[in-house]
Order: C-alpha cells, then sequence, then structure tokens
C-alpha cells in the first residue's frame, strides 16, 4: 500500500492521504494489471482504477486527479468561508466579477435553466433554511415556504458573463454540478496522460459519478454496479462501461413525512415543495458526467413521468423505485 505526499496548500480541507493498490486482476501480477487508487471528496468515497501502468506512472495520475478534485472542492463548497462560492453568497446584492471557470459552470447552469424550463436551478438551495429531510415530519408552513420562493428563479439574477449579481438573500448552490465536473476533469487528466505518457485505461469513480477513459485492455468493458438508493448491498443494476460517463440522482433515505407518506428531498424550484411519485434514484449515461448528471437530476424533479423524459431524451438510463 502506497500513499500520496499532496502538500498541505493542495489539500485546504485536511483529507487523508490518498492511498494506492496494486491488485491481481484476472491471475496477473499484483501492480502489473492494475491498479486502484482511493481518497475522499465532496462527502464521497472517490476511486481510481488503473490498467497496465507502472506504479510511479500510476502515482503520478492519482496525485494529479487527487489535487484536482480537491481543488474543485475547495473552490465551489457551500460550507467554507474563504472561496468563491461564499463570495458570491455573501455579495448582497453587489456585482461580482467571477473567473473564467465559475462563468463556464454558470453558463452551464443557465442552460439546463433555460432547457428544462425552469427544473433545473441552482438558486434553489435555498430552500434547505427550511425542509429537514431527517425521516422526521416537520413540513415548513404554506407562509415559510412563499418566503424562500421570493428568492429562487434563476431569473432573478444579473448574469453577463462575467458579472453576476445577487439579490439580497439569494445564494447559489453547485452541488448539483460540482462532483460532476470533479469527474469530467479527472477524465481530462487521465486522457491526457494516457495519449501522451503511456498510462493505461482508467475508470474513474466519485461515489457512483463514474466515467472510463475507453475500454479496457483487450477491448473489454468495464463492469460496473449501479449502487442501490437504499445503500444494501447488492448494486441495483450491472453496467458495462466502454465509454462515457454514467451519473445517479436519488438517495431513499433522505425523506420527511408527511400526512403518512414519504416525500423525497427533490424540491421543485417554482413550488418548494418536493416532488413526489417518482422513482428513488435515476442512472443515466451521457457522453459527460455533467450531462449525465443533469438528466438524471431533471428526471427526479420530473417525478412520475421520469421515464417518458427520459426516452424523450434517447439515452440510457436505469430507474430505481
Amino acid at each position: 500500500m502506497l500513499r500520496t505526499n499532496i502538500a498541505e496548500q493542495d489539500n485546504p480541507s485536511g483529507h487523508p492521504q490518498a492511498i494506492l493498490e496494486g491488485r491481481a486482476d484476472q491471475g496477473g501480477e499484483v501492480g502489473k494489471n492494475l491498479w486502484v487508487g482511493r481518497f475522499e471528496a465532496m462527502a464521497s468515497d472517490c476511486e481510481i482504477l488503473i490498467e497496465n501502468t507502472s506504479k510511479q506512472k500510476a502515482q503520478e495520475l492519482l496525485a494529479q486527479i487527487v489535487r484536482e478534485t480537491w481543488r474543485i472542492e475547495h473552490k465551489f463548497s457551500r460550507y467554507r468561508d474563504d472561496n468563491m462560492m461564499y463570495r458570491i453568497n455573501v455579495s448582497h446584492g453587489e456585482a461580482l466579477a467571477v473567473d473564467q471557470e465559475t462563468a463556464a459552470l454558470l453558463d452551464f447552469a443557465e442552460q439546463c435553466h433555460q432547457l428544462s424550463g425552469g427544473l433545473f436551478d441552482i438558486t434553489s438551495g435555498a430552500y434547505r433554511r427550511i425542509w429537514r429531510f431527517d425521516g422526521g415530519d416537520m413540513v415548513p408552513s404554506v407562509a415559510e415556504i412563499a418566503e424562500i420562493r421570493s428568492v429562487v428563479g434563476w431569473e432573478k439574477i444579473s448574469w453577463d458573463a462575467p458579472n453576476l449579481m445577487l439579490a439580497k438573500s439569494m445564494e447559489l448552490d453547485l452541488g448539483g454540478l460540482g462532483k460532476e465536473y470533479a469527474v469530467d476533469r479527472a477524465l481530462l487528466i487521465a486522457q491526457h496522460l494516457r495519449r501522451f505518457d503511456s498510462v493505461g485505461s482508467c475508470l474513474i469513480n466519485f461515489g457512483g459519478d463514474l466515467a472510463c477513459t475507453g475500454p479496457r485492455s483487450g477491448g473489454d468493458t468495464w463492469k460496473i454496479g449501479v449502487e442501490s438508493a437504499t445503500y444494501n448491498a447488492s448494486a441495483a443494476a450491472k453496467v458495462a462501461l466502454a465509454g462515457g460517463a454514467v451519473a445517479t440522482s436519488g438517495d431513499a433515505r433522505r425523506y420527511v413525512m408527511h400526512l403518512g407518506k414519504k416525500l423525497p428531498h427533490i424540491i421543485n424550484p417554482r413550488t418548494g415543495w418536493p416532488v413526489a411519485g417518482g422513482p428513488s434514484a435515476v442512472s443515466v449515461a451521457a457522453d459527460s458526467c455533467m450531462q449525465a448528471g443533469m438528466l438524471s437530476t431533471l428526471a427526479l424533479l420530473h417525478g412520475n413521468q421520469a421515464e417518458d423524459f427520459l426516452d424523450a431524451q434517447g439515452v440510457q438510463y436505469w430507474l430505481q423505485t
């Protein structure tokens, strides 16, 4: 077992160092056929599988991915008071110029909002002030929902890149994009090293959001299991991945009881009320993890019309009820 030595300035959240282990695969020599890197980020267990690569190159790839993932986590977390998201959310109606990377994510969020008819809205995180999806039965009042709804809505934002202005009491939450963005960034690093530094095929898994550089050696697919929304030991589905990404949205453990029924943690930003009647989790395959994550989230927001929505997109998907 090997540990990375990521410098403190590249690990602002103080995560444990990443671990790299060699694993015998299909009867091969330990460490020759498959390296497994593990680390923590974004409240998730992250894993990198690297094929047919030397120990030195596997270490280099893992370290680069870990640094980039921790950088993204620090920059876009809503739980810190020393990053870009904090600056945005305490701007209190003042105009703020954002950097190019943040602007690109805001542009993507705006496109998703427009294409979804307002269902995908990164201002809707404000509802967490009044909703507690902890299995209890505390439901906010009509007045409380109306108050928060008054500060929710992308259309209330002034956005003309790079200049951003939020109305007072509004906030942005990139949690619905951040992990998928990190997966796509990690994939770019792996693709670059595979092309220019003879690193083998790679599978990236950040808490169930996955992407791979291509088929395994010999043309085999990566065999992955879609995690159950109830977090039991068995996978909800088996997927063969030869390229692209898979993202999963949903968590059956996060709900609130109301009138004897479970209300899921997915909130319609236009009503401020949970979307009932839909699947407990949705997994979608797409070219990029951000695209897959956006579609899986939108499917949940369509409630009992989730399957019809996904059929109309022409994508491969898996539903958990």
